[in-house]
């Protein structure tokens, strides 16, 4: 994903690492390297097309939920 953005530079080669491992989610990071002028584009570029890329392959994006259980007292 990141070799197709002509705005990414090819070296330094970008950095993708596990950076938490969360309750429900395994949470990376991915920077890029790019000019400063592109910086803003290459960043929204590569949150959309990371979503993208993940959906296309089956992984979904966990979102906090919470379940709440209700019980009739009859007092």
């Amino acid at each position: 994903m990141l070799a197709e953005d002509a705005k990414v530079l090819k070296t330094p080669a970008p950095t993708i690492a596990v950076s938490e491992l969360a309750d429900s989610s395994v949470n990376l990071v991915v920077r890029p390297w790019c000019n400063a002028s592109d910086y803003w584009g290459v960043y929204f570029n590569t949150m959309e097309n990371a979503k993208k890329v993940l959906e296309e392959n089956g992984i979904s994006i966990p979102f906090p939920q919470q379940d709440i259980h209700i019980f009739n007292s009859n007092s």
